[in-house]
């Protein structure tokens, strides 16, 4: 009966909600191109600059801490449209920042934002999903992270190239001001325009309903699944199948968490949250302009071999939004990991030994190009698959919060301590740390992760449940 789904209906919610990635993609990666700037500006030294790049990071932990207590309280629908907010208010005062103080006021508040999306709009989009598309749906969030990436790699490369060529002629002193002399708040403040279509487009999805039978709004949530399903016959189902795995008590209680199978659920997710941010991913990301000038290159030809990983991301997430739901879960991350793994060796042997022995720089974007490849069909495209789907709905805010906090702290950890590594354990002992790191990862989804694909939530709930 899935097969009747109204699978366009489904692909517009996912895509809607997905919005909510793409700004975090971008709010993530703008500032990748700005740290050079902002640090001349401001005379940062490499513990500022981890800084200016983890304070952002800091307000995405308070975010995921909040978020998933607020969306089970209010609904996934309206904590979206929180996050959209924070993001337009962010962007437009990171375009104004009086000082370096103002900026970070500025990015913590963007930071809220990300760590509220970063749960509530995979697990909106899990629980609306149908079983045998879900990997699918949940993987478009990832996709929208990668176009929000790329998205902010060609803004910043545009900006930088429009700064030394047209924006020398502009006769209004703030305009001067933002897109010349101080290029960095129009690359910062453009997060503003997809930002208010976020909002507006929330606008016209309904509430999660799984989060209405939790709520006991039995009848709105059944003419929602029956849009999603087609059928009188397949919402009743699912109505009735939600409402068997809740059982009597419909709040969500954190005591919940402490029982076995859902404690060993929420540990594993956080284990694989946190690890997978040591593996290197955020580094390249945040820091990959900064890694290639260490090479030799100048400023442009940074950000442009930065675009050209940002375009291999984006690629390679669409392969994976084809092939999840076809391959499996842990197939992939066998497959990603293990090449991520050679292509952090060779980059570190590059920077050992290749830069000594002459060979090209394009050596070394063919290396990065291999890891973003491998971690984008991976890692990237199955953590928030798994952290949407692995959580009884009871307290599946809760838990993603706890899953989101551990992934945000390992983010924020490698943003404050990535310069600080680069300097002291040279870019070549770096990349070997997150070739080590990951095979904690490996195993932990090797042995205690069970398979997902083409279970419905409340088939996986029953699995936690019956763990010790």
């Amino acid at each position: 009966m899935n097969s009747k789904a109204n699978l366009k209906y489904v692909s517009f919610l996912s895509l809607a909600a997905a919005l909510g990635g793409f700004l975090f993609g971008y709010d993530a990666a703008v500032i990748s191109g700005t740290i050079s700037q902002i640090s001349k500006q401001f005379s940062l030294d490499e513990i500022m600059q981890g800084w200016y790049v983890g304070c952002a990071l800091i307000g995405s932990i308070a975010g995921v801490a909040m978020g998933g207590v607020i969306s089970d309280t209010f609904g996934r629908k309206r904590t979206l449209l929180v996050s959209a907010t924070l993001f337009a208010v962010s962007s437009v005062w990171c375009a104004i920042a009086s000082d370096f103080d103002h900026l970070v006021y500025a990015r913590m508040i963007g930071g809220v934002g990300i760590g509220i999306v970063s749960i509530v709009s995979p697990l909106y989009i899990s629980e609306i999903s149908v079983a045998q598309y879900r990997g699918r749906m949940v993987s478009l969030y990832q996709l929208a992270v990668t176009v929000g990436f790329l998205g902010a790699y060609l803004v910043n490369f545009a900006l930088l190239s429009y700064s030394k060529t047209g924006a020398e002629d502009l006769n209004s002193p703030w305009l001067s001001l933002i897109f010349h002399e101080q290029v960095w708040r129009s690359m910062l403040g453009m997060a503003a325009i997809p930002s208010m279509f976020f909002f507006v487009i929330i606008f016209f999805i309904p509430e999660s309903p799984r989060w209405l039978i939790l709520k006991k709004r039995e009848e709105k949530s059944f003419a929602i699944l029956k849009n999603i399903y087609g059928s009188d016959q397949m919402a009743k189902y699912e109505l009735n199948e939600t409402k068997s795995v809740l059982g009597n008590e419909n709040k969500a209680n954190w005591r919940d968490l402490l029982k076995p199978g859902i404690t060993k659920a929420v540990l594993i997710g956080a284990a694989i949250a946190i690890l997978g941010q040591f593996m290197g991913v955020n580094a390249v990301l945040y820091y990959g302009p900064s890694i290639f000038e260490s090479s030799g290159l100048s400023g442009d030809d940074s950000l442009f071999y930065q675009v050209i990983v940002g375009l291999v991301n984006v690629l390679t997430t669409i392969l994976a939004v084809f092939i999840i739901d076809k391959v499996g879960r842990k197939k992939l991350v066998y497959f990603g990991v293990s090449g991520m793994i050679i292509s952090l060796l060779l980059i570190a042997g590059y920077f050992t030994k290749g830069m000594e022995l002459g060979i090209p720089s394009v050596f070394l974007l063919i290396c990065f190009l291999a890891y973003v490849f491998f971690c984008a069909i991976s890692i990237s495209a199955v953590i928030w698959v798994l952290l949407s789907e692995m959580y009884p709905i009871k307290v599946r805010g809760l838990a993603m919060s706890i899953a989101g906090f551990s992934l945000w702290f390992g983010t924020y950890l490698i943003g404050q301590l990535t310069p600080w590594l680069l300097k002291n354990l040279t870019s070549a002992g770096t990349f070997i740390l997150f070739a080590v790191m990951c095979i904690p990862y490996m195993y932990i989804i090797w042995k205690l992760v069970p398979e997902t694909t083409g279970k419905s939530l409340e088939e996986i709930e029953k699995y936690w449940k019956q763990q010790p």
